[in-house]
């Protein structure tokens, strides 16, 4: 028996169901944001992801050899190849250029809960643009697709590296050893720091710097501190302006967590960074990150440097959603997974199904969403598969009522029943009588 790949995973009606509903979300906020849908291809060159991350990653990677011995791989992530577009296909676009895109990615890496080997994106990028209020922009868009989605209990953090650099700076860490210590900061592991060329002196001084966590009440005290230690306090300022920019495109602003040790981990991040968690999920908490970055430089284009963007952890929020719906009783995980009327059933019994195909295709071109039954079966089964099918109602066309030119649209939930014509202004009268 063939299995599928280990970290791969089979989605059927339901989970579909569910899944188009998020993209559908996500694709509402995006337009409402004045965001564009993009999309590349699955696979890319392999020095794409080397040029941004280093020979090392390789080990990371689905990468392979095409049949004229060029180096591919399976796309790991979706920033890179957005950007590889921009420098190949949109040079001449007029910017900024607001862009949002979906689609699977690959990475080789161990099996875990939440984690997969191929998993899904939801992102988006402001190129051309720089500052404060764009990354208030970015910002306030992911705020709308955790609420659009009706995600609970989830937390922001944000932060800003300008910040971590100037401090790093400040302190005289060595330069090749900053971003070191940008992630042993991130991880919270003080201890690490010591072999990273950080004296005790500066090491306490980060921790305190660390401990310095909370609302928008840890800025003056940052700003305090950064003073004392005769460090520029511009990108605090930017971040301040940030978010005085953000409460006022989301009025109603969730709690937010300023952490300025928050680095994302990646070297190309430059400005502000975010974060948004579901304690739900355990280890694997984060649903959602990005921030302010430069990767454009990459590819000749420095002018379009920085940039801001965020990436949406697809898989993640739908397994936050499933666990949240089960809490809380929600008859649906995601708003809208079986958006639109409940779907008809059409079962012509014991006569010859071309007498209804002109129904069916009169009732699907109003906006019904239609079932035909295809087997030839006796009543109840012929019932029961369009109960076990999703159906809402079904519309039963025998002998008699062709006869008549009459029919009767029954409610599956509870049997109530209309009687109409056997036309379709007539059965969509029917179904919404049966409807309201």
């Amino acid at each position: 028996m063939f299995q599928r790949p280990r970290g791969t995973r089979d989605f059927g009606p339901a989970e579909m169901a569910r899944r188009t509903a998020l993209e559908r979300l996500c694709n509402e906020q995006a337009a409402r944001h004045g965001f564009q849908r993009v999309a590349t291809p699955t696979f890319e060159s392999l020095d794409l992801f080397t040029a941004k991350s280093g020979d090392a990653v390789v080990g990371e990677l689905y990468a392979f050899e095409d049949k004229g011995g060029r180096p591919l791989t399976l796309r790991p992530e979706l920033t890179a190849p957005v950007m590889r577009m921009v420098a190949n296909e949109m040079r001449s676009v007029p910017k900024p250029m607001r862009l949002a895109y979906y689609g699977s990615c690959f990475r080789y890496e161990e099996f875990k809960t939440a984690r997969y080997r191929e998993f899904w994106q939801y992102g988006c990028e402001i190129i051309g643009a720089s500052g404060p209020l764009v990354e208030a922009e970015v910002v306030a868009f992911a705020i709308s697709l955790m609420r659009a989605a009706e995600v609970t209990d989830w937390t922001m953090k944000i932060g800003h590296v300008g910040i971590l650099n100037d401090l790093l700076a400040g302190l005289a860490i060595p330069e090749d050893s900053r971003r070191d210590v940008m992630r042993l900061l991130d991880k919270g592991d003080f201890a690490g720091l010591e072999g990273k060329g950080v004296t005790a002196d500066a090491a306490a001084k980060l921790e305190a710097f660390a401990s310095l966590s909370g609302g928008t009440d840890v800025m003056p005290a940052a700003r305090a501190m950064l003073e004392e230690m005769g460090i520029a306090t511009d990108s605090l300022d930017s971040l301040g302006e940030m978010m005085c920019s953000l409460a006022g495109l989301v009025p109603d602003m969730p709690e937010t967590t300023i952490d300025l040790t928050v680095a994302r981990g990646l070297d190309y991040y430059t400005g502000m960074v975010f974060e948004f968690e579901v304690a739900e999920l355990g280890g694997e908490c984060q649903v959602l990150g990005g921030g302010s970055y430069r990767l454009m430089h990459l590819f000749d284009l420095d002018e379009l440097d920085p940039c801001c963007g965020f990436g949406l952890g697809f898989d993640r929020v739908l397994i936050a959603l499933e666990k949240q719906a089960e809490r809380l009783d929600r008859t649906e995980v995601v708003p809208g997974e079986s958006s639109g009327p409940g779907s008809l059933a059409v079962i012509p019994f014991k006569i010859d199904s071309n007498n209804v195909l002109g129904l069916v295709a009169g009732l699907r071109a109003s906006g019904e969403r239609v079932l035909l039954e295809l087997r030839e079966r006796n009543l109840g089964r012929s019932m029961g598969w369009a109960d076990s099918a999703g159906a809402a109602f079904a519309l039963i066309v025998g002998p008699r009522d062709l006869e008549a030119g009459e029919a009767t649209v029954k409610r599956l939930s509870d049997g109530e029943q209309a009687q109409c014509a056997l036309n379709v202004e007539a059965i969509a009268e029917a179904l919404a009588q049966l409807r309201a």
